[in-house]
C-alpha cells in the first residue's frame, strides 16, 4: 500500500470520526447539519485531488541500496569454481551512508557470487568473437538533433557490432571477464560516413536515328545509357529515350500496313498414338521369307548402333507455333490480309526434356587413414552413386556423384601409424681451411693443419617404428594361422623375437616433418705440441758409466739438457738429451776445492814463506755433496805454498779465479786453455826486500777440457706402427680382436757428431733409449650402410596415342659410417637405376560415337493440315548412341568418361529429309592438296544428286555453289627475342640429387661457366603467336656466361720474429706478413692491414730477455804507470788500465764478443783507475770487497760497507789505513726498491699450423728497480716478493667459417602459364636458396644473389571464345519470334590486355575444356524478337559502364564499386507510344572502381550561354553536378537571409560576413552573426583593416554539416590604415606600465617587512614571508630569500 493510499484512508477516517462526534452531540438545527455535510464532501474531494495529483518523485523512497564493484575472482583451481565479493551498503538519497535497517531487506543485492577463475592457459581456449558491423545510422537519429536540410559531403553516422567472449572449440558464449583478462574488449561502435544521396547519372544522347518511315509521318529516336544507378536514396533515372516526329515526304501509292508476325515455339509435346494406322500397317506386312530375313539382320545391325541403356531415355516430340497478321498500330488482322507472305513451317521435331536421375548412395568406402595417431590429420572416406538417366533437352543437371567426409579408423585392431624421424650419418673428418698465406696453388702440401674447422654429415629420413609395425603384423599373421590350425606356439611371442641391429631404410625426405638436424658443425683438431728443450748444461767430470762396476771401464764426460715443453706424441719426437765424450781416468767421486785459507808463515814468523790449507768437499759426478769417505781413493788437494810479504818486500795480489775454458774439447789443432792473473800492489824497497816478479810471472795458463772433440749420442728413429705381439699373433690367427694391446718398435743407433753412425759401444749404455713399448691397437670400424630405399615412382602420364615416354626409377642407400683400420669396405654401388616397366595398357578413357539413327519427322497426322507440308520430307531430328571406351577399345562404364574424358559429344542433331522439289547435293569433298605453301589455291567440290541435276533452280551457282576455292595456307614464321637476359645459371649436377636424403650442404663457392637465357617468341605471317617449335626453337636463346669465382685474400708467410726490443727485462718482438693479392668476387677478406701502406700485417707480442744473457768481461789490469814517481821508492800516484768487452754468456761462461750496446752500460766495469802505489814499508791493503746490500727500505737511515785486509803490514810504527768504508744508503743512488711489473696480454697465439681455435695468450713478469730500470728477476726473487699473477691463459681465435648455403630450390611454376607479361616480357621461373650458416671471422662471406630467375618458354594463349550474335532471324517473315546464333571458336593471343586475339584452327584448342570464361554451358542459339513495323520495343543492353567507387573529396569510402547498363525504348509509330514498355537498367558490383568528380561547364555561343555537366574524365553527363551551383540559376536561399551581417552563399546557405560567426537555431537555421576576436600582432607596415577573418573550412558547406568546427581565426592590427598606432595600443601600454609599478611596489613592501621582522628578532622572522590582502581579498605571497635563517645570518 502506498503513502498516498494511507493518507487517503486517514482522511476518510477523520471524516468518519467527525461524523460520529456530530451525531453524539446534542441535536442542532437542520441547517447546521446540511452545511456540515457539504463541508465534509468538499474536504473529501480535496483530499482525493491532492492524492491523485502527487508526482512520482513524491513517492520515491528515501533510502536505497548501493553496491561496489566486484572484486577479483579467487579460488584454488582454475575454471568456474571461484568466487568474488563486493561491498553492499544502504545510502540516503542525499548521498550519505546510513544503517542497513533503513533499506528494504528483501531487495538487498547479493555481496557474493560464483565466478570463473582465469588462468594463463585459458588464453588458448577463449577469444573474442567479432560480429559484422551493422548499417551506418545517422548520429542525429541517436542524439535527437535535426538533420541538415542539404547534404554536401555526407552525414556522420555510427555503426555498431556485437562482440562477445566465446569458447574457441564450440563457439559457446562465455563471460566477458575471461577474455578481458588477456585482451581489452574490442570496440563496439565506430564512426562511419553516410554518403549523400546520389542521383542517377546518364550519358549524353546519341544522335537522332533516321526516320522510321520513308514516307508519311514517322519517328526519330535518340537514346542514352545509365552510367551510375541512383544510390543512397537519390532520384530515379530520367527517360533514356527522346522522340520526335519526322515527315520525309508524302507516300506515293498504297502503304503496306500489314505484316506477318511469327509466334514462339510451344513446349515440346509427345504426339498422340494412332493405333488404327499401326494396325493397318501390320496387316499389310511382307510375307517373303528372304525379305524378312534381310529386314531382321538390318534391325539387329541397327540395334547395335542404338543405345539400349536407360541412361538416355530419348523421346522425340514436336513443337508448334502460330503465325498472325498484324496492323502497324499493333492490332491483329486476318491472314488473308497478308497474302504477299508465304507461310513458314508450323511444326518441328524436338526432344522431350528429361531430368537427371541417380541411384541411391552406395556404402562408404574404407577410411583412407588405417592407423591410429591423434596427431595426424583425419582420413577421408567416399561414397558414390550412379547415373540412371542423363538429362536431355535442358532438364535438371546431375548432382554430385561422389561425396567425401573426414573419418578416423574404428575398432581396437587398428595399428599405430608409421612415424618418421631424421637420422644422420657420422660426422666427417674435421676439415680446416687453409691459411690465407697457404692458398698458393703451387703449394699442394696442406697437411698438418690444425685448430678450428668444420665437419659435415648427411641427414636422411627413416621410419622410426618400422620394427614395431613389422612385429605387430607378424603377430597378426601368426594369430590368424594359429586360429586356423588351432595350435599354440611353443615359445611365447615376446620371447621369440630376435632383433638385428641394422640401419633403417631411407624413405622420402618429405615424410619427416620435424626440424631438420644440423648438417654442419664447428670442430677442432688439436694442434701438435712441438718438443722444446733447454740449452746444454756444462760438461760434467770424467766418470764411469756405472759407478757400481768400475773395473776396466772407460770413462765419459756427459752433458745434458731437459725437455721444457713436452710434445703431443710423447718424448720420442724430441732430440737427444744426452751427449757423451770419452775420457781417461774416470772417477765417480772427486774433491771439490772451495777455497784456500789465509797464508800462515812458517816458523811462526810474521812474514815470509808459508802455506795455505785447502778447504774441500767430496762430490759425486752430479755435483752433489757426499760423504768424504767416498773420495778416499781420490788424490786430496795438497796445501799450497804462499808468502806473506814483509814491509820491504814486493807485494802481489792473490791469483784471480781461473777463466772459463776457451774450448769444450781438444784436438790436434784446438786446445782448451784457462788463465788466471795477479798484479803488483806495491814495489819492493831498494835494498833488502823481495823483488817483484817479472810480468810473465803475473799470468798463469793451464790446459783444460783435454778430452778429444768426439761427441757421441744415441739417435732414435720414429716409432713404427702398432703391431700384434708375435706370441699373440698365433693365438689370434683365426679371429682378430678389434681393440687390443700391441707393441711398437723403433731403431736406436749410436751417432758421432758430424760423422754419422758408429758402433753402439762408443756410446754410454746408461742413457740408451728404449727400442720397444706397448701400444693400443686401433679399433677396427666396418662400413655401415642403410638398406636400399624403395624404388622411386615412375611417371604415370601418357602421351597421345597411348605411348609412354621412357623414364627411369632409382633407389639409393646411404653410408652411415666409413670403414677404418682394416674394417670391412663399403660396397661400390650405393645408387641404382633401372628403366620403368611399360604397362600393357596406357590408362585413359574416350567417348565412342555410333551411327546416327534415321531422321525423325513430326508425325504426318499432326502436320498434314500445315500449308505446303509433305508426308515424307521436311526438317526433323536424329539421335545416336554414345559409349565409353578405354584407349585400347574396351568398353567400360560411362561414369569413367564423365570423370576422366573430355566433354560428351552431342547425341542429337537437326536433319533434313529432302522433298521432291528440293535440291539435293553431296557432301563437300576434302580440299585438294597444295603444291607448296603460300603458292596457288586449293579447291573442294560437291555435286547435284538425282533429279536435282535437271532443275533450273538447282543449277543456280549463287544459291547452290558446287565448288569452293581458297588460297593455300601460308605458313611463314618469324622468331624474335623478348624480355631481358636471365641470371647466369650454372649447369645442374643431376648426379648429386638425392630422392630420399638431404645432400650435405655445400659452401658458397659456386662459380665457373654457366648459361643465361632470353626467351624467344614465334609469330606466323598474320602476327599470331604460335608454338616456338614452328620456328625451330626450344624457346630460348642460350649464351655462355661466367660466374666469377671468389678469390680469397692472399698473404705471405709470417716473417721470423724480430729480436726482443730490450736486452734485459720485458720488451716486444714483431713479425709481419705482406699482402700478395687482394680479395675479389666475394673472397675471404683480409685481416686489418697497416693503416699507413695498407699492405702489411703486423703481430706484436711481449718478450723478456734474460738480463744475464750478455755480460761485461774485463781483462787483467795493466802494470801501474806511476805519474809522480819516486825514483828511489817506486811509489806514489799511478794509473792502471784494462780492456772491457761485452760478451755472450753461456753455461760454459762468456763465449763470443758482441756489440757493446747489448750489455747494460751502467754495469760496465771501469777501464781505467787511479791509485796511490804504496811505498816500501807502507801498509798494503787488498782490493776492496763488494759493498754490502742496503737494508730495506731505503730511507737514508741505514748504511752499507765494504772491507779490505792488510796484505803487507807496515813498519816503523806506521799504521794501516781504515780497512772498512761505509756510506749512507740513499734511494735510487746506491739503494733501490724492487717490484714486479706485469705486461699486457699478448694476442692469442696459435700453433704454427693452426688457423683458429684454442690458443694461448701470455704476459711477461719483469723486475723493475725503483728508478724504472728493468733488472734481473733474481733481485725480486731474493726479496721474496709475491707472484700472484698467472702468466698464461687459454684463449680462442674465431674460426674463419665460410658461408654455407642450401641447395637451390626447384624452379617455381611459371608466373604466366601462357603469353607475355607486361612490358612484353616472358614469364619467369624463380628458384631460391637460404643461408644455412653465416660466415664467421675471416670466412668467405655470403653472396648477395639468393634467388635466380630464367624465362619460361612462351606458349600461345588459346581460349574458346564466342563470336558476336547474329542478327535476329525469322524464317521468311518480317517480324516476330526468331532465333539468333553464334559460334564458339578457338582464339589465340599473347596474353596482353590490348591483344584481343585472333581466330585459329579448332584443333589448337583440342586440349582445353570447352568453356568460355569459365562457363561450361555453351549456348550457341538463343530466342530473339524482331520487331514488326510500328512496334515499340526495348533495345539490346548497353555495355557495362566504367566501374565507379563511392568517393568523398577523391577518397574512396568503404562501399562496393558499381557499374550499370540499361535498355532504352525505341518507338516507330507516333500512335503506338502508349504501348511502349518501360525502360530497364541493372547494376552489379565490380572491382577497382575510380573516383569521378562532376562540375558545371559553360560556354558563350553568342546567342545564349550553354551550361552542361561534365565528369572529370571529360565525358558529358546528366546528373552528378550539384543543382544549386549550376551557373545562371537563381540561387536564392529558401529562408531569406535577413539577419545583420549575413548573406546567401552560392550553395543556397545563409552565412555570415568576414569577422562574424554563425549562431544557429535548433532547426539548423541562422539565428544571428556574432563577432569573435582572435589576436594577431602584425608588422607596422601591414595595411590591412583592423579585424580580418578567414574560414578554416570550405565556406560553401552548410553550417549544420560542420560538427565540431574550430571557429575562425581573428587578427588584431595595432596599426591603422594610415600607419599610425591606434588608441587601444596606448591604453594597453599604460596598463602594462601600471601593472609593472604595482609588482615592484609589492616586492619592496615585502622585503621591507622582512627586514623589520629580522631586526626585531621575533621568531616569526624566520619565515621571511610577506602577505598582502588586496581590496578584493586576493592574496599575494612573496618569500624573501635574504630573510631565511636569521640566526645564521646574525652569526
Amino acid at each position: 500500500m502506498g503513502r498516498n493510499d494511507i493518507f487517503l484512508l486517514r482522511a476518510m477516517g477523520l471524516m468518519a470520526e467527525s461524523g460520529r462526534r456530530t451525531g453524539s452531540s446534542s441535536s442542532s438545527s437542520r441547517t447546521g447539519s446540511g452545511v456540515l455535510s457539504l463541508w465534509k464532501l468538499v474536504l473529501l474531494l480535496a483530499v482525493m485531488w491532492t492524492v491523485r495529483t502527487q508526482t512520482p518523485e513524491d513517492s520515491k523512497p528515501m533510502y536505497f541500496w548501493e553496491t561496489g564493484p566486484w572484486g577479483r575472482c579467487m579460488g584454488s583451481e582454475c575454471g568456474p569454481g571461484g568466487s568474488q565479493s563486493r561491498a553492499v551498503w544502504c545510502a540516503h538519497v542525499e548521498g550519505w551512508t546510513t544503517l542497513h535497517t533503513n533499506c528494504q531487506q528483501f531487495g538487498r543485492p547479493a555481496n557474493q557470487q560464483n565466478c570463473f577463475r582465469v588462468c594463463d592457459w585459458h588464453k588458448d581456449l577463449y577469444d573474442w568473437q567479432l560480429g559484422q558491423w551493422n548499417q551506418c545510422v545517422p548520429v542525429s537519429l541517436r542524439t535527437g538533433a535535426a538533420r541538415p536540410a542539404m547534404c554536401s559531403q555526407g552525414e556522420e553516422g555510427i555503426q555498431t557490432r556485437e562482440v562477445r567472449c566465446v569458447l574457441k572449440a564450440s563457439g559457446a558464449p562465455s563471460d566477458d571477464a575471461i577474455c578481458e583478462y588477456f585482451e581489452p574488449k574490442p570496440r563496439l561502435e565506430q564512426a562511419c560516413l553516410i554518403p549523400c544521396p546520389q542521383d542517377c547519372i546518364v550519358s549524353q544522347f546519341t544522335p537522332w536515328t533516321s526516320c522510321s518511315k520513308t514516307c508519311g509521318t514517322g519517328l526519330q529516336n535518340r537514346v542514352r545509357s545509365v552510367l551510375l544507378p541512383p544510390l543512397f536514396g537519390g532520384s530515379a533515372c530520367p527517360n533514356l529515350t527522346e522522340f520526335q516526329t519526322c515527315k520525309p515526304g508524302p507516300c506515293e501509292g498504297r502503304d503496306s500496313v500489314f505484316s506477318l508476325r511469327m509466334g514462339g515455339w510451344s513446349n515440346c509435346t509427345l504426339p498422340v498414338a494412332r493405333p488404327t494406322r499401326q494396325a493397318r500397317r501390320r496387316k499389310g506386312g511382307i510375307k517373303d521369307p528372304e525379305t524378312r530375313k534381310l529386314i531382321k539382320s538390318k534391325r539387329n545391325r541397327n540395334r547395335l548402333n542404338r543405345q539400349e541403356s536407360n541412361l538416355w531415355d530419348i523421346q522425340v516430340g514436336y513443337q508448334a507455333r502460330q503465325v498472325t497478321c498484324v496492323h502497324r498500330n499493333g492490332s491483329t488482322a486476318a491472314l488473308s490480309l497478308c497474302p504477299h507472305w508465304s507461310l513458314p513451317t508450323m511444326f518441328q521435331s524436338c526432344l522431350m526434356p528429361k531430368d537427371c536421375v541417380t541411384s541411391e548412395w552406395a556404402g562408404w568406402s574404407a577410411c583412407s587413414k588405417s592407423c591410429l595417431d591423434p596427431n595426424l590429420p583425419e582420413g577421408t572416406r567416399t561414397r558414390s552413386r550412379q547415373v540412371q538417366q542423363f538429362p536431355t533437352a535442358g532438364g535438371a543437371e546431375c548432382p554430385a556423384l561422389e561425396e567425401t567426409e573426414p573419418c578416423e579408423p574404428q575398432g581396437d585392431g587398428s595399428p599405430p601409424c608409421a612415424t618418421y624421424s631424421w637420422r644422420t650419418t657420422e660426422w666427417t673428418d674435421c676439415r680446416v681451411d687453409v691459411l690465407l698465406s697457404q692458398q698458393d696453388r703451387r703449394r699442394s702440401n696442406q697437411t698438418g693443419l690444425c685448430g678450428g674447422g668444420l665437419q659435415t654429415r648427411e641427414v636422411f629420413c627413416v621410419q622410426a617404428n618400422a620394427e614395431l609395425l613389422a612385429y605387430l603384423s607378424n603377430m597378426k599373421d601368426s594369430a590368424e594361422l594359429q586360429s586356423q590350425s588351432r595350435q599354440t606356439p611353443s615359445v611365447p611371442p615376446l620371447l621369440s623375437i630376435s632383433y638385428e641391429i641394422t640401419a633403417s631404410r631411407p624413405v622420402p625426405a618429405q615424410l619427416c616433418i620435424a626440424l631438420v638436424p644440423e648438417t654442419s658443425q664447428l670442430c677442432h683438431i688439436p694442434c701438435p705440441i712441438e718438443c722444446e728443450v733447454s740449452p746444454w748444461a756444462a760438461w760434467g767430470p770424467c766418470t764411469f758409466e756405472n759407478c757400481n762396476d768400475q773395473t776396466g771401464k772407460k770413462g765419459f764426460k756427459l752433458r745434458k739438457r731437459e725437455i721444457t715443453n713436452y710434445p703431443t706424441g710423447g718424448v720420442g719426437s724430441c732430440p737427444h738429451l744426452v751427449e757423451a765424450i770419452p775420457c781417461d781416468d774416470p772417477s765417480c767421486y772427486n774433491w771439490k776445492l772451495l777455497k784456500f785459507e789465509d797464508c800462515v808463515p812458517d816458523n811462526q814468523m810474521k812474514c815470509g814463506a808459508g802455506t795455505q790449507v785447502p778447504l774441500v768437499l767430496c762430490i759425486n759426478s752430479d755435483g752433489e755433496t757426499v760423504d768424504k769417505k767416498l773420495c778416499r781413493d781420490t788424490l786430496l788437494p795438497l796445501p799450497a805454498a804462499c808468502e806473506v810479504p814483509c814491509p820491504r818486500d814486493c807485494t802481489i795480489s792473490p791469483w784471480t779465479a781461473w777463466t772459463s775454458c776457451s774450448q769444450t774439447c781438444s784436438s790436434k789443432t784446438v786446445e782448451g786453455k784457462q788463465m788466471r792473473t795477479r798484479s803488483i800492489l806495491a814495489y819492493n824497497a831498494g835494498e833488502g826486500g823481495v823483488l817483484c816478479p817479472n810480468s810473465s810471472m803475473l799470468q798463469e795458463m793451464r790446459s783444460c777440457n783435454e778430452n778429444p772433440c768426439t761427441v757421441y749420442h744415441w739417435q732414435t728413429g720414429p716409432w713404427g706402427p702398432c703391431m700384434e705381439e708375435p706370441s699373440a699373433a698365433g693365438s689370434n690367427a683365426s679371429t682378430r680382436v678389434s681393440c687390443s694391446m700391441g707393441v711398437q718398435t723403433r731403431k736406436v743407433i749410436c751417432v758421432r757428431v758430424n760423422v754419422g753412425q758408429v758402433p753402439p759401444k762408443k756410446c754410454p749404455e746408461s742413457p740408451r733409449p728404449e727400442t720397444m713399448r706397448p701400444c693400443l691397437l686401433p679399433c677396427k670400424k666396418d662400413c655401415i650402410v642403410t638398406p636400399f630405399s624403395e624404388w622411386s615412382e615412375c611417371l604415370a602420364n601418357c602421351e597421345s596415342g597411348g605411348s609412354i615416354p621412357t623414364n627411369k626409377q632409382s633407389r639409393k642407400r646411404i653410408v652411415i659410417q666409413m670403414p677404418s683400420n682394416g674394417g670391412q669396405e663399403c660396397p661400390e654401388v650405393v645408387n641404382e637405376e633401372r628403366d620403368c616397366e611399360s604397362p600393357a595398357v596406357c590408362p585413359g578413357y574416350r567417348w565412342k560415337t555410333h551411327k546416327w539413327r534415321r531422321c525423325q519427322l513430326v508425325p504426318w497426322h499432326i502436320r498434314q493440315d500445315s500449308p505446303g507440308s509433305q508426308e515424307t520430307c521436311g526438317p526433323g531430328l536424329q539421335t545416336r548412341a554414345v559409349s565409353c571406351r578405354q584407349l585400347d577399345g574396351t568398353m567400360v562404364d560411362v561414369t569413367q568418361c564423365l570423370k576422366f574424358a573430355s566433354s560428351m559429344p552431342p547425341i542429337t542433331q537437326l536433319c533434313q529429309l529432302p522433298c521432291q522439289d528440293d535440291c539435293q547435293l553431296t557432301n563437300w569433298s576434302k580440299f585438294s592438296p597444295c603444291t607448296s605453301d603460300c603458292v596457288g589455291v586449293r579447291t573442294r567440290r560437291r555435286a547435284l544428286v538425282g533429279k536435282s541435276k535437271k532443275r533450273d533452280k538447282c543449277k543456280n551457282s549463287q544459291l547452290f555453289p558446287l565448288s569452293e576455292t581458297q588460297y593455300c595456307p601460308c605458313d611463314k614464321y618469324n622468331a624474335q627475342p623478348v624480355g631481358n637476359w636471365s641470371d647466369c645459371i650454372l649447369p645442374e649436377d643431376r648426379s648429386a640429387e638425392s630422392p630420399v636424403g638431404m645432400k650435405v650442404l655445400g659452401e658458397a663457392k659456386a662459380c665457373g661457366q654457366g648459361y643465361r637465357y632470353q626467351a624467344m617468341v614465334c609469330y606466323d605471317q598474320d602476327n599470331r603467336l604460335v608454338e616456338t617449335l614452328r620456328c625451330n626453337s626450344h624457346g630460348y636463346i642460350e649464351e655462355a656466361c661466367i660466374i666469377a669465382c671468389p678469390s680469397d685474400c692472399k698473404l705471405s708467410e709470417w716473417s721470423n720474429w724480430s729480436r726482443c726490443s730490450k736486452s734485459c727485462g720485458s720488451g716486444v718482438k714483431v713479425r709481419s706478413k705482406w699482402l700478395r693479392e687482394k680479395p675479389y668476387n666475394g673472397g675471404r677478406p683480409c685481416p686489418k692491414l697497416d693503416h699507413i701502406n695498407q699492405a702489411q700485417v703486423y703481430e706484436v707480442v711481449p718478450c723478456v730477455s734474460d738480463c744475464s744473457q750478455y755480460v761485461w768481461v774485463a781483462e787483467p789490469w795493466s802494470m801501474w804507470k806511476v805519474s809522480s814517481v819516486d825514483l828511489k821508492e817506486n811509489c806514489g800516484e799511478g794509473v792502471q788500465t784494462r780492456k772491457v768487452r761485452c760478451m755472450l754468456n753461456t753455461v760454459d761462461g762468456p763465449s763470443d764478443a758482441v756489440e757493446d750496446y747489448l750489455c747494460d752500460p751502467e754495469e760496465m766495469p771501469l777501464g781505467t783507475r787511479e791509485y796511490r802505489l804504496p811505498c816500501p814499508e807502507d801498509c798494503v791493503l787488498s782490493v776492496w770487497s763488494s759493498w754490502t746490500r742496503c737494508r730495506m727500505p731505503c730511507d737514508g737511515r741505514a748504511d752499507r760497507e765494504r772491507t779490505a785486509y792488510a796484505i803487507r803490514l807496515p813498519s816503523g810504527g806506521r799504521q794501516c789505513p781504515e780497512t772498512k768504508q761505509t756510506e749512507v744508503c740513499l734511494l735510487n743512488k746506491n739503494c733501490y726498491h724492487y717490484s714486479y711489473n706485469i705486461t699486457d696480454w699478448s694476442t692469442c697465439q696459435l700453433s704454427s699450423n693452426a688457423v683458429c681455435g684454442s690458443g694461448l695468450k701470455t704476459r711477461m713478469l719483469d723486475c723493475v728497480r725503483s728508478d724504472g730500470k728493468s733488472v734481473d728477476l733474481k733481485y725480486c726473487e731474493e726479496l721474496g716478493l709475491e707472484k700472484r699473477w698467472h702468466m698464461n691463459a687459454s684463449c680462442t681465435v674465431e674460426c674463419p667459417v665460410n658461408c654455407q648455403l642450401s641447395d637451390w630450390s626447384t624452379w617455381t611454376e611459371c608466373s604466366h602459364a601462357c603469353g607475355l607479361e607486361e612490358l612484353s616480357s616472358a614469364g619467369r621461373m624463380w628458384r631460391t636458396r637460404t643461408v644455412i650458416r653465416a660466415s664467421q671471422g675471416d670466412g668467405r662471406p655470403c653472396p648477395s644473389q639468393m634467388e635466380q630467375w630464367k624465362p619460361c618458354p612462351v606458349r600461345p594463349c588459346y581460349r574458346w571464345q564466342y563470336s558476336p550474335w547474329s542478327e535476329c532471324r525469322v524464317e521468311e517473315v518480317v517480324c516476330g519470334e526468331g532465333r539468333r546464333f553464334r559460334n564458339v571458336s578457338c582464339f589465340v593471343s599473347d596474353g596482353l590486355r590490348e591483344d584481343q586475339g585472333s581466330m585459329v584452327e579448332e584443333e589448337l584448342c583440342a586440349g582445353l575444356e570447352l568453356a568460355v570464361d569459365g562457363d561450361k554451358r555453351i549456348i550457341l542459339e538463343a530466342p530473339c524478337t524482331l520487331p514488326c513495323p510500328g512496334d515499340c520495343y526495348l533495345m539490346e543492353w548497353s555495355d557495362w559502364s566504367p566501374c565507379q567507387s563511392v568517393c568523398v573529396k577523391g577518397e574512396r569510402l568503404d562501399f562496393a564499386p558499381v557499374q550499370a547498363r540499361s535498355r532504352a525504348v525505341i518507338a516507330q509509330e507516333p500512335q503506338n507510344l502508349l504501348q511502349c514498355p518501360d525502360q530497364e537498367w541493372e547494376s552489379q558490383p565490380c572491382a577497382d572502381g575510380e573516383c569521378f568528380e562532376y562540375r558545371w561547364m559553360s560556354a558563350d555561343t553568342g546567342y545564349a550561354d550553354l551550361v552542361w555537366c561534365q565528369r572529370s574524365d571529360g565525358i558529358n553527363v546528366t546528373g552528378g553536378c550539384p543543382p544549386l551551383s549550376q551557373p545562371g540559376l537563381d540561387q536564392s536561399c529558401d529562408v531569406p537571409c535577413d539577419k545583420p551581417k549575413s548573406f546567401c552563399s552560392e550553395a543556397g546557405l545563409c552565412l555570415c560576413e568576414e569577422g562574424y560567426t554563425e549562431v544557429l537555431t535548433p532547426e539548423g537555421l541562422l539565428d544571428q552573426c556574432t563577432p569573435i576576436p582572435v589576436l594577431e600582432i602584425p608588422t607596422a607596415g601591414d595595411k590591412k583593416a583592423d579585424v580580418k577573418t578567414s574560414r578554416a573550412i570550405d565556406p560553401t558547406l552548410p553550417t549544420t554539416a560542420q560538427p565540431g568546427r574550430t571557429g575562425r581565426i581573428w587578427y588584431l592590427q595595432p596599426f591603422g590604415p594610415d600607419g599610425r598606432l591606434k588608441t587601444w595600443v596606448y591604453g594597453v601600454a599604460a596598463g602594462v606600465l601600471v601593472l609593472l609599478v604595482f609588482v615592484v611596489s609589492m616586492i619592496y613592501i615585502a622585503c621591507s617587512y622582512c627586514a623589520i621582522r629580522r631586526s626585531l628578532g621575533t621568531p616569526d622572522s624566520a619565515n621571511g614571508t610577506a602577505v598582502w590582502m588586496g581590496q578584493e581579498a586576493h592574496e599575494l605571497t612573496y618569500t624573501c630569500p635574504e630573510c631565511q635563517h636569521p640566526a645564521e645570518s646574525a652569526t
